[in-house]
């Protein structure tokens, strides 16, 4: 597993709010959360990969998502227990007050 990846109790509300601030970052939560488990570059779409890494790098401090290496490739994943149980209801709500905006 990466390193900065908070435990439970120390996601602050805060810090996911600003995280899914971003409508990249909202939809990589998105896809993660209707697909599962995906790789860096399946969710990477047109963004630079310089770019899509800050965008992950502060999904995973704020305790959004998973990062965990596999090979040569890194794996992303939706830390929705974690959210749910710290923020219930929260995720859920943003996803689809999202959605009704697409």
């Amino acid at each position: 597993m990466i390193a900065n990846h908070p435990e439970p109790e120390q996601i602050r509300l805060e810090n996911v709010l600003l995280a899914l601030g971003n409508p990249v970052r909202l939809e990589v939560v998105r896809t993660l959360a209707l697909q599962g488990e995906q790789t860096c570059n399946a969710l990477r779409q047109d963004v630079p990969k310089s770019t899509m890494t800050h965008h992950w790098r502060v999904l995973r401090d704020s305790g959004v998502i998973w990062q965990r290496p596999s090979g040569r490739e890194n794996l992303l994943s939706l830390r929705r227990e974690d959210l749910d149980a710290r923020f219930p209801g929260l995720l859920d709500t943003l996803l689809a007050a999202f959605e009704a905006t697409r």
